[in-house]
């Protein structure tokens, strides 16, 4: 983060198989001990009126455009929903046209005749427009509250928020008409009305990994007494089991590994570890002098219970992660980078992957 010089952002760490959360981090964050000893009205006003609000939990009280990560919620509609198989493909432009509009690709060439594995690891726009097309927006708001997106995860941390899955009636009720066909293909790239939750999207991916039961995420491993008995242990707590057959969900496994044996995120096939995975960028806020949009960046991913062998055939992954860089106007996918950063410490990697070239201050989407 600081070498990219972000100043807000999330990483958090998940077990997929019992939903324990293991890590959480949201920057920037604060000194508790102001308010141990009585924080001063002048140091409270410092904290509040920081544009980067440090007293907010980034990671549950917070919601972002998911971007491309939300394509896990398309690709798995239109696989369960039998619009498309894996197999099927779709020609893949530089553009899409509908009702006089045009809608890009984020590679203006487009990538030619695409299947999942191709349409999911090069992250084509363009693919994901036609089977969000095909499903509807109820159909895929529907998947998406599947996923845990539109609630509260009910993890055990205060002031967690719900998020917005944009639906034919939720536009009816906000804006009173339906979605429009541009905003479903919009939606089905996370970059339309849809805003998540940090929180909601490394567990909507750990459900894929687990083979599709949707835990509640946790932090307390166990609540102890005064007399150092313990009162209560964690416990996993399913949520629901998603209506996935394990067909589909073993495909999108391997469509999120083509993320990464496709060098879509660079060099991230090069490490010692097995990952699977979904970058994302999602435009946001009002445009500079040049026309550019802010963008934030995300990677979330997850590794084989064997993390040095790369089978994600079996739903046995032990460990997932994703990492949130707010505003990141990089070169490259911050959150990707900031991702690997993390597989170094914690699997003790000498060797750096970081692509440091790519944390420089630029713009993903329009040259510099």
């Amino acid at each position: 983060m600081k070498a990219a010089g972000l100043k807000r952002g999330v990483v958090i760490v998940m077990n997929p198989q019992t939903g324990e959360v293991l890590a959480l981090v949201s920057l920037p964050s604060y000194d508790n001990n102001l308010f141990a000893r009585g924080i001063s009205n002048e140091a409270f006003k410092k904290l509040i009126s920081d544009p980067d609000k440090p007293l907010t939990n980034h990671a549950v009280q917070a919601h972002y455009p998911p971007g491309s990560t939300y394509k896990l919620v398309t690709g798995t509609g239109g696989l369960q929903d039998k619009k498309i198989t894996a197999k099927t493909k779709l020609r893949t432009r530089g553009y899409l046209t509908l009702a006089g509009a045009r809608f890009y690709d984020w590679n203006r060439r487009g990538f030619g005749a695409c299947d999942m594995n191709c349409g999911f690891g090069h992250s084509s726009d363009t693919y994901f427009f036609q089977v969000a097309g095909m499903l509807g927006a109820d159909r895929l708001a529907y998947w998406a509250h599947m996923y845990g997106f539109g609630k509260p995860t009910g993890i055990d941390l205060p002031g967690e928020v719900a998020g917005i899955v944009p639906s034919n009636q939720w536009k009816i009720d906000a804006l009173g008409q339906p979605m429009f066909g541009g905003e479903v293909y919009q939606a089905g790239i996370g970059q339309g009305y849809d805003v998540v939750t940090p929180i909601q999207l490394i567990n909507a991916f750990a459900a894929l990994a687990n083979g599709g039961k949707l835990y509640r995420p946790q932090i307390v491993r166990e609540v102890v007494g005064a007399d150092g008995k313990v009162i209560s242990s964690f416990k996993p707590d399913l949520i629901r089991k998603l209506p996935v057959s394990q067909k589909t969900l073993r495909e999108m496994r391997l469509a999120a590994r083509s993320t990464v044996t496709l060098r879509h995120t660079y060099n991230l096939v090069d490490m010692p570890v097995k990952v699977a995975g979904k970058s994302g960028t999602a435009e946001f806020g009002t445009r500079d002098k040049k026309g550019r949009l802010p963008f934030h960046s995300w990677f979330v991913g997850f590794v084989p219970k064997n993390p040095y062998k790369a089978d994600f055939t079996k739903p046995d992954s032990q460990l997932a992660f994703l990492a949130f860089a707010y505003d990141s106007r990089t070169k490259g996918n911050a959150g990707t980078e900031i991702a690997k950063a993390f597989l170094q410490l914690h699997f003790h990697i000498k060797k750096d992957y970081l692509n440091r070239d790519l944390l420089r201050r630029g713009n993903f989407y329009q040259s510099n």
